[in-house]
């Protein structure tokens, strides 16, 4: 028989979760080109150096990666295991935003930094062994891993890779420097947030289907996954903060990170991270609902 295709239905659902995201999703929609993000140019002359200006400079570009890689491969790959066309809907949005987060950091690039620069830039991203180590790792999980796998590795992607770059920007506004670019970032962030929460739901769902023996299997190779993750973003961290002394801080950053990332999927948590060993101004810029 024939492949019938089916239209999709948003008035008979089998999942409210998907609804539910999809209406949030689209009332977070935003874009790049709405931020003032030119007014940020006296404080990038003016009140940082140039070892901070190259902070910036890496942490974006590092950033930029990870959501063209999110957008060109993970929303995809983890739209392909959709249990709903409603889920799938929701996925190709969430694909279309890592589509506008990697846009907006080219944005603010265009903004504060010449085209020679931006080049020089994004050349150091494809030769940085710690970047392309953590996106070969993620995108061979795209490309090999089973449907559960796929979506831990887009939560690990969303809720911890992400956020040793954001502690940049959420800690220097925190010391009223480059606000608007931080505005940019924390959009970014509501949105990742959401990312997180939905895909982290969805796993959550295929976890109970599995019997105890799957599901120890499962949940063992998550955490060898995030333990190797974790073991090179420190590398990165070291790389990119022992100079300005921010790297103690980043870690911290980190591990809080990774334990709401093991929330999302249902995981037990690791680090026992609180809010309270997180620099206060960091975690000031990265309140969202």
């Amino acid at each position: 028989m024939a492949e019938v295709f089916k239209s999709i239905d948003w008035n008979h659902l089998e999942d409210s979760v998907d609804l539910a995201t999809w209406d949030k999703a689209n009332k977070q929609f935003w874009l790049p080109e709405r931020v003032p993000i030119s007014k940020d140019l006296s404080d990038w002359n003016n009140k940082l150096n140039e070892k901070e200006r190259v902070l910036y400079d890496k942490v974006l570009a590092g950033l930029t990666m990870l959501d063209t890689l999110q957008s060109e491969q993970g929303g995809i790959q983890v739209g392909f295991a959709s249990r709903t066309q409603h889920e799938k809907a929701v996925m190709n949005q969430i694909t279309f935003m890592e589509s506008v987060h990697s846009r907006s950091y080219s944005s603010i690039f265009s903004t504060l930094r010449t085209a020679k620069r931006i080049s020089e830039i994004f050349k150091w991203t494809e030769e940085n062994e710690y970047i392309q180590y953590k996106a070969k790792v993620i995108e061979d999980i795209y490309q090999n891993g089973t449907d559960i796998q796929k979506r831990v590795a887009s939560v690990f992607l969303e809720s911890f890779l992400f956020y040793s770059g954001f502690f940049t920007p959420l800690y220097y506004v925190g010391m009223g420097k480059m606000s608007n670019v931080a505005e940019v970032i924390k959009l970014i962030l509501k949105d990742e947030a959401l990312h997180g929460q939905f895909i982290g739901y969805k796993h959550r769902l295929m976890l109970d289907e599995m019997s105890d023996e799957e599901r120890e299997e499962h949940e063992d190779w998550a955490y060898e996954l995030l333990d190797t993750l974790y073991k090179n973003e420190v590398k990165y961290t070291q790389e990119l903060y022992d100079e300005l002394g921010y790297t103690e801080d980043v870690k911290q950053f980190l591990k809080y990170n990774a334990d709401r990332a093991l929330m999302n999927l249902g995981l037990d948590t690791i680090f026992e991270v609180s809010r309270e060993d997180v620099n206060p101004l960091v975690m000031n810029g990265l309140s969202t609902e």
